[in-house]
């Protein structure tokens, strides 16, 4: 994409149905950021300032599904041809509290991806406040993680096994448990 194409793309509006969809949601504070055009005319991905949206062509101005930045655990993106690729994310669900899961992972196939990788990518990385990986007895792991949710004053952590199946190991998950509270207690104010 040339010089002047990215330009025109950035100031450009979002399609209409984009628009139409964002407005639905009823958050007027929400803005769109970037989008992207899936392939074979299945509508667009939008980045907007609340996350990463999935806009079917023929949804008119219906609402559709947030999947909140915090919620993203893992995004890849794969340069394809003529400015488009795959973007590859892992969303996070609370399982319990101050745990979260890795939920399938969502394939989406963009033909002129614009700015969305790169706002995909900051966003996401703005939530992370910490992150450090831990082992677990066993040879096993888990991700403690500190995010920014927006409307919470503090920083939320929380746990990602590496193989959700350690979930329900009792020595894991009291292990797991100790390191969270260990990195709470340290990240207290003093």
């Amino acid at each position: 994409m040339s010089l002047f194409e990215r330009v025109k793309r950035r100031f450009a509006r979002a399609p209409e149905p984009v628009r139409a969809a964002v407005d639905a949601a009823g958050d007027p504070d929400e803005r769109i950021l970037a989008w992207g055009a899936l392939e074979r005319d299945e509508g667009w991905l939008v980045a907007t300032s609340r996350g990463l949206r999935s806009v079917d062509p023929d949804a008119q101005g219906s609402d559709v599904g947030l999947l909140r930045w915090h919620e993203v655990g893992h995004a890849k993106w794969t340069t394809g041809p003529a400015g488009g690729g795959y973007l590859l994310v892992t969303p996070l669900a609370e399982v319990e509290p101050g745990v979260q899961a890795r939920q399938p992972v969502r394939r989406y196939a963009v033909t002129e991806a614009g700015d969305l990788p790169a706002v995909l990518r900051r966003r996401v990385d703005e939530t992370v406040v910490a992150s450090q990986r831990s082992p677990l007895p066993g040879g096993r792991g888990v991700l403690l993680v500190a995010r920014r949710i927006p409307g919470q004053p503090v920083r939320e952590w929380s746990v990602v096994f590496d193989d959700d199946t350690h979930r329900t190991d009792p020595v894991a998950r009291e292990a797991a448990r100790q390191k969270l509270a260990d990195l709470i207690s340290a990240d207290q104010p003093g």
